[in-house]
């Protein structure tokens, strides 16, 4: 039996109501062997943010195809913080032009990516971020 990777929230903020890829990094996520818990379409940041902390997730996954992800990213990180878990890693994709993604990062999302980026890069994101909040929480217990 596979050990788990740790728990991931993988999110739908907004308005956006096309779910597709983010049910695909949550399957290949947990083939992965990780635990993934999905929220669903149309959640407000305030919604993933309560449910990544009740969840006692590793990370957080959103996936925006709207355009608003410079709002979105940054109001569920603003949620996040709120709650008590700005250390939770949150890793973002979706259609999200380049010259935004500098701008996500400073503002703490650990990763962005586009479309077509490879799934097992992005599984490989997770699993650093995971593993890197995974020994933190443990140092700090």
């Amino acid at each position: 039996m596979q050990q788990c990777r740790g728990r991931i929230l993988i999110g739908k903020p907004g308005l956006d109501g096309h779910d597709r890829g983010a049910k695909i990094i949550a399957r290949s996520l947990r083939d992965d062997g990780f635990e993934v818990i999905y929220t669903g379409i149309r959640r407000t940041p305030e919604e993933i943010a309560l449910t990544a902390i009740q969840e006692d997730v590793d990370a957080v996954g959103l996936s925006v195809l709207s355009g608003a992800h410079n709002e979105l990213f940054t109001e569920v990180l603003k949620a996040l913080h709120q709650a008590k878990g700005s250390d939770i890693p949150v890793i973002g994709g979706g259609i999200i032009p380049k010259e935004d993604i500098q701008y996500l990062k400073d503002a703490g999302m650990c990763e962005i990516f586009t479309a077509g980026t490879p799934v097992q890069t992005i599984l490989n994101a997770f699993r650093d971020a995971t593993e890197k909040y995974r020994q933190k929480k443990h140092k700090t217990i």
